[in-house]
C-alpha cells in the first residue's frame, strides 16, 4: 500500500512519520549534503542555503541524529563527567553547573557515579570509550590507575580536581583550600576559641590531607596548638559525621568548636548536638565545607566554607574544550585555580565561658 502525501505549501502536512536528512534535503530543494554540512555548522556552507535548512527543520520539528552526526564530523561533541556520589547534594549541584555550560557551547554530557566502587569505575569508564567521549572531567577521588591509562592510551583529555599525572592532554583544577579553611579558623580564634576540632574527611584522599594540613597550619598560626583527639577522620557523609561528633563528645574537656571536611559532615554534626541537648552556636560553633545550597537553612543556617561547584564546573568544561577545540596551543593551560572563601551564618559564635566574661565585667 502506497502512503499518499497530502498536497500542501505547509511542510509538515507533507511530514512522513520517520524524517531523517533526505526529508530535510527534499523539503528545502537543496542536497543531502548541504543539509549534513548546515547540521554540522560547517562555515562554508551558503548563507541563503543555510537559512532555507533551518527553517524548514524548524518547521518539521525535526531533531538531528546524533550518532550520524558524529559518524560524518568524528565528533561526538559529548564530555563524560565522572563524580563519587549521586545523593551528596555538592554535586548535583557541580552536575547542573556542568551541563549549563555545556549546553551553551553545543555539548552534551554523559554523567556517571562510582559510589567509591572498583567495579562501577570500571563501568564508568567503559561507558564512556563506547560513547566516544570526547573528553572526561573527573571529579571524583581514588579511581584506578588502570582504568585511566584506558583513557589516556585513547588520546581522551582528562580535568582532574587537584591531583592528576603529568600527561599531555591532562589538566587539573587547583583547589586553595588553605585560603578558605585559614578564615575560618582566624574566625574562630577571633570570636575566642582556642579549642578546636576538625573532622576530616578518608585520609587516603589528597583532598582530606590538604584540608587537615590547612587546618593545622592555621592553628599554629594563630598561636593554637592542634590537639590530635580532636582531629577525626570522617568520610564526608552526614553519618559519619555523626559518629565523629560522637567521639568529640566523648572528650574531656570537649572542643568548642568544630571544623568539618564538608557540609554533609557538618550537618551531620548539627544533628548529633541537637539529640545531645547542645544548641548551636551558644554550646558549639560549627563550621562546614562546600556551601551547597541547604547550607543556608539548616538550624541554624551554617557557617561553611565556599567552594563553587559552578567554578568547578566552568574551570573543568574550559580545560576540556581548550584540548580538543586547540590541541596544538603551544603552551596548554595546565591548572585552573579554584578559590575557596568563608561564609559566615548563624553557627558560629564565641564559646560560653568567653560571654559569661563579657556579661561579669559589665556588671562590675
Amino acid at each position: 500500500m502506497v502512503e499518499k502525501k497530502a498536497k500542501s505549501k505547509n511542510h509538515k502536512a507533507e511530514t512522513p512519520e520517520r524524517m531523517d536528512i533526505r526529508t530535510i534535503a527534499r523539503a528545502a530543494n537543496v542536497s543531502i549534503a548541504t543539509v549534513s554540512r548546515t547540521i554540522n555548522r560547517v562555515a562554508t556552507v551558503n548563507p541563503t542555503m543555510a537559512k532555507r535548512v533551518w527553517d524548514v527543520i524548524g518547521e518539521l520539528d525535526y531533531f538531528p541524529n546524533t550518532q550520524a552526526r558524529a559518524l560524518v564530523s568524528g565528533r561526538s561533541k559529548i564530555f563524560g563527567l565522572i563524580i563519587s556520589e549521586i545523593t551528596n547534594p555538592f554535586f548535583p549541584e557541580l552536575l547542573q553547573g556542568f551541563e549549563d555550560v555545556a549546553v551553551e557551547n553545543g555539548y552534551e554530557i554523559l554523567v556517571s557515579s562510582t559510589n567509591y566502587d572498583t567495579s562501577r569505575m570500571y563501568q564508568c569508564i567503559r561507558r564512556m570509550i563506547e560513547r566516544k567521549v570526547e573528553g572526561v572531567a573527573i571529579m571524583t577521588f581514588g579511581i584506578e590507575a588502570p582504568l585511566l591509562d584506558q583513557l589516556a592510551k585513547r588520546n581522551v583529555p582528562l580535568v582532574f580536581i587537584d591531583v592528576g599525572p603529568q600527561s599531555p592532554g591532562v589538566s587539573v583544577l587547583k583547589v586553595d583550600y588553605h585560603h578558605g579553611i585559614r578564615q575560618g579558623v582566624q574566625h574562630l580564634a577571633a570570636l575566642n576559641h582556642k579549642d578546636i576540632a576538625f573532622i576530616s574527611g578518608p585520609l587516603n584522599l589528597h583532598s582530606a590531607q590538604s584540608r587537615t594540613a590547612a587546618f593545622t597550619y592555621s592553628l599554629k598560626e594563630c598561636g593554637i596548638t592542634p590537639s590530635p583527639k580532636w582531629i577525626i577522620e570522617g568520610d564526608h557523609t552526614l553519618d559519619g559525621g555523626i559518629a565523629a561528633m560522637e567521639k568529640l563528645l566523648a572528650t574531656n574537656p570537649q572542643p568548642t568548636a568544630v571544623m568539618c571536611s564538608n557540609d554533609m559532615t557538618a550537618i551531620g554534626v548539627l544533628h548529633k548536638l541537637n539529640r545531645a541537648g547542645l544548641r548551636v552556636p551558644d554550646d558549639i560553633s560549627v563550621i562546614g565545607f562546600d556551601d551547597i545550597h541547604i547550607a543556608q537553612v539548616t538550624i541554624p543556617p551554617l557557617t561553611t566554607v565556599r567552594m563553587s561547584g559552578f567554578s568547578l564546573a566552568r574551570s573543568a568544561f574550559a580545560a576540556l574544550r581548550a584540548h580538543v577545540e586547540n590541541p596544538e596551543a603551544s603552551t596548554p593551560q595546565r591548572e585552573y585555580p579554584i578559590q575557596t572563601d568563608l561564609i559566615v551564618r548563624e553557627s558560629t559564635g564565641s564559646p560560653r565561658n568567653t560571654r559569661a566574661q563579657k556579661s561579669k565585667r559589665r556588671r562590675q
